[in-house]
């Protein structure tokens, strides 16, 4: 679809999710699955009452260690302490896990439970026929999930490098049990690679990109998102896209994702290059901001991006995920960025 919406993954939690994941310890397992199947409900229900093409589960049963990634994974000892605890929010203030046996994840990573969980609950809203959005899956490349992993020569994870290389596997993996499960759009997630282009071998990060997703490129729309970092709404490295470039365009996937409205739109001349090779999935909303943008703002930003790609080669999201965003606020921000997009539509005279 030209000038089609989207988003990267995650949406804020409802204030009662927030509470009870603050508690788990006090729900039984009927308890929680409820509380799960309630917070996708009401995922959907914001996106969909938004008008997106492509929909998530929010990523709203990521709620704690014990239920997120790192909770699946065999081998580390979940979070130990941050660095600093206090001072203005920053990056340095997420803790990080001690490696202390061979990585495995026996049981998966959890995405293909959450995508069942998003497709049952969609169908029993009606969703599913050929005009409902599309259903997406998000999971973190195996270099942005390293991030929070220390080394451990003793068992030949020696660097970052070496732990990306163990967790390879367990995300290819991943998704191809998702596209086994019916799932046919799968953002890999590696923020940390835009982050980090500037001072590493982009070309690098391309050879383990592609290692990834071979299994699966060509069997589903397969997606990458490329940001700067959002932890507090805080980016962490320089806001520049140039350095992944030309390395990036070699990237296996159908859409890439490159964050812009934060960075008022500079280098915005460079998702040209990006369309010649893929979808270009651009930032258009700035979920570090709470200016809410209005429809006008979104069409006008449409029209900037429309000088440099074309209309079925442009796909539009907020910069990042939604979960470091009030609900409130992302609500009226999706809103504003479908309705921008049907007036640009309207103009072209394509499917509104």
């Amino acid at each position: 679809m030209p000038l089609r919406t989207s988003v990267i993954g995650s949406y804020p939690f409802p204030g009662w999710l927030e509470l009870a994941s603050t508690q788990l310890n006090r729900f039984g397992p009927d308890d929680l699955a409820e509380l799960q199947d309630d917070a996708v409900v009401a995922a959907l229900h914001d996106q969909l009452a938004a008008g997106l093409d492509v929909v998530t589960d929010g990523e709203q049963t990521r709620l704690d260690f014990n239920l997120s990634f790192y909770g699946y994974i065999q081998g580390i000892d979940l979070e130990s302490a941050p660095p600093r605890l206090f001072g203005p929010p920053a990056h340095d203030q997420r803790g990080k896990h001690k490696v202390v046996a061979p990585l495995t994840a026996p049981r998966g990573l959890g995405a293909v439970d959450e995508f069942k969980r998003l497709q049952r609950i969609s169908s029993s809203l009606g969703l599913g026929h050929s005009a409902s959005p599309t259903l997406k899956a998000s999971v973190p490349g195996p270099y942005t999930l390293s991030g929070r992993l220390l080394p451990n020569a003793a068992l030949g994870y020696t660097d970052r490098w070496a732990l990306t290389e163990a967790l390879l596997p367990i995300v290819r993996k991943e998704l191809e049990d998702l596209v086994a499960a019916g799932c046919t759009e799968i953002s890999v997630d590696e923020p940390s690679m835009s982050c980090y282009a500037y001072k590493e071998d982009p070309w690098r990060f391309v050879d383990i990109f592609n290692r990834t997703v071979g299994t699966v490129f060509g069997r589903t729309r397969v997606c990458t998102h490329l940001c700067f970092g959002n932890y507090k709404a805080r980016a962490v490295g320089p806001r520049q896209i140039a350095p992944m470039f030309p390395a990036f365009l070699d990237f296996k996937c159908d859409e890439m994702h490159v964050e812009m409205a934060s960075r008022e739109f500079a280098e915005l001349e460079l998702i040209g290059q990006i369309a010649q090779r893929c979808d270009v999935a651009v930032g258009i909303i700035d979920v570090k901001s709470y200016y809410i943008e209005t429809p006008d703002d979104v069409a006008r930003r449409i029209k900037r991006c429309l000088e440099f790609a074309p209309a079925d080669r442009l796909v539009f999201a907020p910069d990042c995920g939604l979960s470091q965003t009030a609900r409130w606020a992302a609500k009226r921000k999706l809103k504003a960025m479908c309705d921008g997009a049907k007036l640009v539509r309207k103009e072209l005279g394509l499917k509104p």
